[in-house]
């Protein structure tokens, strides 16, 4: 007598559960999906054209999802806006959202999809789920009514998130996380009254899970880390590139690896937006990462990880990041300097003259220390050692510290600061250092073709970025990159009740 098909996924999934207890690894999955995107419209179409294209992506996620999953995954990240876009006003999107519940209400959609309103979403990523035993991690829209005696409650008489949902291998909902930092073009949703932090236990460590724009503030991101000390941060995103510190792969192996944990970063790829860059992120650099400018394809990820990276013999450890820098004297170069823009944000600057030298350059309250040697110095590049210590952003500001060894465009030094993907100079060894105000810091090399540099760097308990070698490949920045969160203005847009 066969086994009934409840009793199967039952058989099934407590082995997965037990296979994955004897393990102190997990193989996890990232794909960068290529949006299929709706028409740009002000109206809102009708809920079949609505579902009709997110069906059509979720075709094309579900294949990545199978392709994990026979590939062992256990579980599997897409991207933010990975099932219907973003370009949307307030009521276009209105027919691509559902009301997602609680995760307390203990539901698999796939097998009880009429226990609450219509949510055919829902009901396929937990079908994706359950058929192919593996974590899935997805992003999409929640609404909630509304009205009068809610004094926050929108005119319109809902609220609309920007929702991550989680799925476990049998198709429970088991995660739901409203994104809390909005980016400024993201009107179509509201900001939650308050920030979340999600986490959920897994046979193979302590997940938790926030979107995007969030990286880059405390709430809920570092608490998530420090405070409910996550092992792994799911984290879909929709990342526009933005050279010389903030593309995708540069920045999320550098949170990764200041924060002390696994991220497992989806982005979606639309090359015209400068969309592209995930990856398989630790606290010892990145396993397995994608950056693609050229193509419009997506990409599947797939990396071992260890479960509970805090516990591994190879933990990096504890960093103080001014200890090196507040204890020795100003080197001598570095007294030559000029202002510099780096987007809206004005660096100090001074230019590395010399094949090789010892120079420190100061801005506000923080003074960088860089000790270099260039292998060959190419006559038509120049590189820079620079500072910031202030607000970045133009409507929500938030507090930089940044020390930099950075290529500048030309060899006219009015570029230096402006975006560069190339270059030519490799370097025998660098160590960059800086008297930060924050233990919050993250250390980023990017070479020639935003390429990451794994296993080639390495950061000293004294705070100190060193080469491990000579560079690989020709450099185009080496950054130490600083949060003061303390010292952020209030949020112009979030309102609270």
């Amino acid at each position: 007598m066969l086994p009934s098909q409840p009793l199967l996924h039952a058989a099934v999934f407590a082995l997965a559960v037990l296979q994955a207890l004897a393990s102190d690894t997990f193989i996890a999955a990232v794909y960068e999906h290529a949006v299929i995107l709706p028409d740009v419209t002000d109206e809102p179409v009708s809920p079949d054209d609505a579902l009709a294209l997110m069906n059509k992506n979720m075709d094309v996620l579900e294949g990545a999802i199978k392709e994990a999953a026979q590939q062992g995954a256990h579980i599997i990240v897409t991207p933010e806006d990975g099932i219907y876009g973003w370009h949307f006003t307030r009521e276009a999107i209105y027919p691509y959202l559902e009301d997602i519940p609680d995760p307390a209400v203990n539901w698999i959609p796939c097998t009880d999809p009429t226990r609450f309103a219509p949510a055919p979403v829902q009901e396929r990523l937990s079908c994706m789920a359950r058929n192919n035993s593996i974590y899935v991690v997805a992003n999409m829209g929640d609404k909630k009514l509304c009205n009068s005696s809610d004094a926050g409650c929108p005119s319109d008489g809902r609220y609309q998130y920007n929702t991550d949902v989680v799925f476990d291998p049998e198709g429970k909902l088991v995660a739901r996380y409203h994104k809390y930092n909005l980016f400024r073009r993201e009107t179509q949703f509201n900001y939650p009254k308050e920030p979340e932090a999600v986490t959920f236990e897994t046979p193979f460590g302590k997940f938790g899970i926030f979107t995007c724009f969030d990286i880059l503030f405390h709430e809920p991101a570092v608490v998530l880390v420090s405070e409910l000390q996550v092992d792994t941060v799911l984290f879909p995103t929709a990342w526009m590139n933005v050279l010389p510190f903030l593309t995708a792969v540069e920045f999320h192996s550098a949170w990764a690896i200041g924060m002390g944990v696994n991220l497992l970063s989806a982005n979606t790829h639309n090359i015209s937006l400068a969309m592209t860059g995930s990856g398989l992120f630790t606290p010892e650099g990145p396993t397995a990462y994608h950056y693609d400018s050229e193509t419009e394809g997506g990409c599947l990820l797939l990396a071992e990880l260890s479960a509970r990276p805090r516990l591994a013999p190879t933990y990096p450890p504890a960093v103080n990041w001014s200890s090196y820098a507040t204890s020795i004297k100003r080197f001598p170069g570095g007294k030559d300097t000029f202002l510099g823009a780096v987007r809206r944000d004005i660096f100090t600057f001074s230019e590395l003259g010399h094949k090789t030298g010892n120079y420190t350059v100061c801005q506000g309250d923080l003074c960088c220390h860089l000790i270099y040697r260039m292998s060959n110095k190419s006559k038509d590049e120049v590189y820079v050692l620079g500072a910031f210590d202030g607000l970045h952003g133009s409507l929500i500001k938030y507090h930089w510290q940044i020390c930099t060894l950075l290529k500048c465009k030309s060899t006219d030094l009015n570029t230096c600061g402006q975006p560069v993907e190339m270059a030519q100079t490799k370097f025998e060894m660098f160590s960059l250092s800086g008297t930060f105000g924050t233990n919050y810091v993250f250390p980023e090399v990017l070479y020639s073709g935003v390429q990451l540099a794994p296993g080639e760097f390495e950061v000293l308990r004294d705070g100190r970025l060193k080469s491990k070698h000579g560079t690989s490949k020709p450099l185009i920045t080496a950054t130490l990159f600083g949060r003061l969160y303390e010292k952020d203005l209030p949020h112009p847009l979030r309102t609270s009740s």
